[in-house]
């Protein structure tokens, strides 16, 4: 059963199934430039919200056999919706007005598809960042990127897919890369458990 906090702003309901720390293995096999990278990992992820109209990830990763680390991120999921005065930003632009939104404000943003259009914006440990466009429909979450910056120093990366689901109880999840020169391709996936 899905506990929703007191606190939680309306836009963020469809996310609530995320709220919390997850933890898991999953397995990298992905093959791009000539080589194979294979194997299994250790995931922790967390999704976990301060008030605002957005939830706070952060999600780590390591190599299963040795315990040496692979990323790490950080970011923001948001349902899609226009920026009004009463938000602040961009910057540190105050909210010019406070207006709290309802939950018929929130269905109003429902997609003819039944889902709820959202942005998720991340940064790599290594520089890169991602802004990914999808939906939520339920506990299943499917999203690709729409923007993909990279500092001269990172590795090649131009797409990704990203799918969430909840499933008995567990975060799983699959994402698609196209990496060092690679077209998209399955990349990596995991089953994770919430620990908290």
């Amino acid at each position: 059963m899905i506990e929703l906090p007191t606190d939680l702003a309306a836009d963020l309901v469809p996310l609530s199934w995320l709220l919390g720390v997850w933890e898991g293995t999953g397995v990298i096999d992905y093959r791009a430039a000539g080589r194979s990278f294979e194997g299994e990992f250790g995931h922790r992820v967390s999704f976990s919200h301060d008030g605002g109209d957005y939830l706070n990830y952060a999600a780590s990763a390591w190599m299963a056999a040795d315990g040496s680390p692979l990323v790490a991120e950080t970011g923001y999921w948001r349902l899609v919706r226009p920026a009004a005065d009463a938000d602040a930003g961009p910057g540190l632009l105050p909210a010019s007005g406070s207006v709290r939104r309802t939950a018929d404000d929130v269905e109003a943003l429902r997609a003819p598809s039944g889902g709820f259009d959202i942005e998720v914006a991340l940064v790599h440990s290594d520089g890169i960042g991602e802004l990914y466009l999808g939906q939520v429909r339920g506990p299943r979450i499917d999203i690709a990127t729409d923007a993909v910056v990279r500092p001269e120093s990172a590795k090649a990366y131009t797409a990704a897919t990203r799918m969430y689901g909840l499933v008995d109880g567990h975060l799983l999840w699959a994402w698609d890369i196209a990496a060092l020169g690679g077209e998209l391709a399955s990349h990596a996936s995991a089953r994770l458990a919430k620990v908290s």
